[in-house]
């Protein structure tokens, strides 16, 4: 079968579960890199050596405590609407420890009958070798670190593989799985609007239904903050980055993969279903060193944190079954803030009835009215019937309009 129309059998799909609103996730934390990023802040570190089966057994469980607490609350079973295996670079585990994740998670909860299963990778000849043993594994989408099409910016960024290996990786992903997406990062110092524009277009040409697209960021406690202090480099003036901006929506909708999310592109029925479930403010759970999670339990929100530092997790999880650091009960103010913040990321806003859904009330009721008045007439967000967006305008300044709308 041609792997670009097949879709995934699950045995129990749609067996009686309950959808949640916003939508339910499971993210799985691999924190191994080969190497480290001058530009990451992500929990990913390098080791010489680990022992993947005490990796694979403690993700496993941790992932069944987190499934005993939410079945201990009561309430309709849950769908499973994605899982997510994020780092760290997860294409360096064996797809077998990934095959066993995923067949876990299906004796936990119900599977959506489009669930979407995806895997992050390096596009290095070693781990795109692995292509193949993951779709049989169940992964049905892959996200692919590109992050340059020239070897100059690859070696610049920290990359270890090479434009022609960035090549050959899409390729092996269009022919191993029914879905794939690829990140590019623009706005990289000396970059100019021309050279993004070719570079884009080799991008569209290449891509299948996703493509994120992130401008360059100095992150701190990053190699590249450190740099730019010493002034070994600077990232393109403000002028600059908008002209890149500007090109990067012209583009992306001229090749019907207009945007999303702020820095996210799909075609339509291809957005990514998993940062969806953050973006609309769905619950997840979240497994391995320093995941995150949001879950609803008893009608009340709760925010999980695990123990960030990889050894000490899986000394925790081996002793205790879990390495929470952080369960805190999300009050209603605090609702708010995080579903603002996520949803008018998108370009389909927040609807009105996830309002309802997590405070009770009507967003008219929620915001100081003057000043969402101020910036709707500003042109920065539209409220309707259907519920609360920012603009096109609003997005693209979406750091200064948040404090704006909830300082």
């Amino acid at each position: 079968m041609n792997p670009t129309t097949q879709r995934m059998t699950v045995p129990n799909e749609g067996a009686g579960a309950v959808p949640v609103p916003g939508g339910f996730g499971l993210y799985i934390h691999w924190p191994f890199c080969k190497s480290k990023c001058p530009y990451c802040d992500f929990n990913s570190h390098v080791r010489a050596a680990i022992d993947e089966t005490r990796w694979r057994d403690g993700l496993l469980r941790e992932l069944d405590h987190y499934a005993a607490e939410i079945a201990g609350a009561g309430g309709s079973p849950r769908r499973l609407d994605s899982i997510f295996f994020g780092g760290g670079t997860p294409s360096l585990m064996a797809p077998d420890t990934v095959a066993r994740l995923i067949e876990r998670a299906r004796r936990h909860w119900t599977f959506a009958p489009d669930i979407e299963i995806t895997l992050e990778a390096n596009p290095t000849s070693v781990e795109v070798a692995r292509f193949r043993a993951l779709s049989q594994a169940g992964v049905n989408r892959v996200s692919i670190g590109i992050q340059a099409l020239d070897d100059h910016s690859l070696k610049f960024l920290g990359r270890q593989h090479s434009a022609s290996e960035a090549l050959q990786a899409f390729e092996a992903a269009r022919e191993n799985f029914p879905r794939f997406t690829f990140d590019l990062i623009y706005a990289r110092p000396g970059q100019t609007p021309a050279q993004w524009r070719e570079e884009l277009k080799a991008a569209l040409s290449r891509a299948g239904g996703h493509l994120s697209l992130y401008q360059l960021t100095i992150e701190p406690g990053t190699a590249f903050e450190g740099a730019v202090a010493r002034g070994e480099f600077a990232i393109p003036d403000e002028a600059t980055q908008a002209a890149l901006y500007e090109i990067t929506q012209e583009l992306t909708e001229a090749a019907g993969l207009p945007a999303y999310e702020i820095s996210n592109h799909a075609r339509p029925g291809e957005a990514s279903r998993h940062n969806l479930v953050y973006w609309r403010y769905g619950d997840y759970v979240g497994v391995g060193p320093g995941a995150h999670g949001r879950l609803t339990l008893g009608g009340h929100k709760w925010a999980t944190r695990q123990h960030r530092a990889p050894e000490p997790w899986l000394d925790m999880v081996e002793r205790g079954g879990h390495a929470t650091r952080q369960r805190d009960e999300v009050p209603a103010e605090a609702r708010l803030e995080e579903m603002s913040l996520m949803g008018l990321r998108l370009s389909e806003g927040i609807a009105r009835k996830r309002f309802i859904d997590e405070t009770g009330s009507e967003p008219e009721a929620l915001f100081d009215r003057a000043k969402l008045d101020r910036l709707i007439a500003g042109g920065f967000l539209t409220l309707d019937a259907s519920g609360l967006k920012a603009t096109a305008e609003g997005r693209q300044r979406l750091n200064a309009l948040l404090p704006a709308l909830l300082g």
